[in-house]
């Protein structure tokens, strides 16, 4: 045991001693107060007819498996992996001689594979999950015994797994095993079904796309679930007839984008009321699942960085794409991300009920010492995952928005980026630096582990740890 009795010496004459005075860092003052979070409704509305989605928020929403909790989950997710499949053959299919095609292939491959990881985890949770395991909309592939179906067109493979011989279905209608017989992106293609193999290993199912699928595991109906032919009905934007090459890259590094945030939404949902159950092992997956996704959603953000610039601000022209006011952010037309952002917020004021505490009314540090004991006791490290989870949320929502910033004046350049205020300002007034330059969501969880710290700093020992956590 350490010495930790924080009462008697953390408030002590050691910490107010003035050669090594404990201060706790005051909010930063942002001369821009107004809500950071906002943008005008004709800007929404104009970004979401270009990305059609209305459309697609109807595909994602559609419940076509009622006992199948993760469809909501899983389903925006695959679309955005079937879309990145059509970016793919939109790259490769880029006429232009000045196109980076090189590095555009080695960022969807990686996207590809981001996106997949993500997938895995999404699925690994059904097998966790009492309430969600076994619903899943599969194929057996033992169950034909061997015998190719007449009617059906996919491409079939005889494997053999121990005595059991199964046929290894691919999916009809999705883009990937197209892409697997075409020369320009053939290795693109190959390179996904292996990640697909590898990180869905720990999957009770995989998703039958033309992954080697070695260890002869159930598909997912993933034509039922997809439904790649109505996705792609939405593949062109109503700007359609712009011309400019750089108008379908837009399009679709939107729609990826969106989809994501759809997913986003209902995990952070999903996080909420597994904590009010009590499911604090679980949300704290949530949790690091949320994380994940907000560094996708940077990662594709980057993509805007391969776009040509002549072209890109030709169509911004075009598109007649510009600030409404000079503290708008343009990614905030998007009411999904505002929303997933308000959302992962909002997760601060369930951290007194995962501590089991209440909010002292005299702002006492009730919540700091419960978080505190939690930390220094290591008996209940569910509850540990989980908060680490929400600040881990905090850390990459942050990153995002500052990523975003940086994007977006290599993109339009300094003056444009921020309606004239992104690099010509000091004052820090902008919408994107209000959000990570905000104070931590999490004080009280900040100012548990500054106490910690600053005790273990001065290398106390033990038998004041355990009075404090016997009170």
């Amino acid at each position: 045991m350490v010495d930790l009795d924080w009462k008697a010496k953390m408030v002590s004459s050691d910490i107010s001693n003035k050669s090594s005075k404990l201060s706790i860092p005051t909010p930063l003052r942002l001369l821009n107060m107004s809500s950071p979070l906002s943008t005008s409704t004709s800007a929404s509305s104009a970004y979401e007819y270009y990305l059609r989605l209305p459309e697609l928020r109807m595909l994602w929403e559609a419940k076509e498996f009622p006992a199948w909790q993760n469809e909501v989950v899983l389903k925006p997710a695959l679309h955005a992996l079937e879309i990145t499949f059509r970016f793919i053959s939109i790259v490769l299919s880029d006429p232009r001689p000045y196109s980076n095609r090189r590095e555009w292939t080695r960022r969807l491959e990686s996207l590809a594979t981001s996106q997949i990881e993500l997938i895995a985890m999404i699925c690994e949770d059904e097998n966790e999950d009492k309430t969600t395991a076994g619903t899943a909309p599969i194929v057996d592939l033992t169950s034909s015994n061997g015998v190719l179906a007449r009617e059906c067109s996919s491409t079939e493979v005889w494997k053999v797994h121990g005595e059991t011989t199964v046929v290894n279905r691919t999916s009809e209608s999705s883009l990937l095993p197209r892409l697997a017989t075409w020369q320009k992106s053939e290795e693109v293609a190959e390179k996904i079904l292996y990640s697909i193999e590898c990180e869905m290993r720990r999957c009770p199912y995989t998703l039958g796309l033309g992954e080697p699928n070695l260890s002869g595991k159930p598909n997912l109906d993933y034509d039922a679930v997809c439904k790649p032919n109505e996705l792609h009905a939405v593949k062109k934007s109503p700007y359609d007839h712009v011309d400019n090459h750089e108008n379908a890259t837009l399009y679709t590094v939107h729609q990826i984008l969106e989809a994501w945030i759809q997913t986003a939404k209902q995990v952070l949902k999903r996080i909420v009321l597994r904590i009010d159950a009590g499911n604090f092992e679980t949300a704290a997956n949530d949790g690091y699942l949320t994380e994940k996704i907000w560094k996708l959603l940077s990662e594709i953000e980057d993509l805007h960085l391969l776009m040509d610039p002549d072209d890109f601000l030709r169509l911004k022209s075009q598109l007649m794409i510009k600030s409404v006011n000079e503290t708008e952010a343009f990614c905030f037309r998007s009411k999904g991300l505002v929303e997933i952002t308000k959302m992962s917020k909002e997760l601060k004021h369930k951290v007194p009920f995962i501590l089991g505490v209440e909010v002292d009314p005299k702002g006492g540090p009730r919540i700091q010492e419960a978080a505190m004991k939690l930390y220094a006791e290591k008996q209940e490290g569910n509850k540990v995952f989980l908060v680490q989870a929400l600040q881990a949320i905090e850390g990459a929502l942050k990153r995002f928005f500052y990523g975003y910033k940086q994007v977006l004046v290599v993109v339009m350049g300094s003056l444009e980026a921020k309606g004239n205020r992104v690099v010509t300002s000091s004052d820090s007034g902008d919408s994107l630096s209000q959000i990570f330059l905000e104070p931590t969501y999490f004080p009280s969880l900040d100012a548990a582990k500054t106490f910690l710290g600053e005790f273990w700093s001065r290398g106390q020992s033990g038998s004041g740890l355990t009075r404090w956590i016997k009170k």
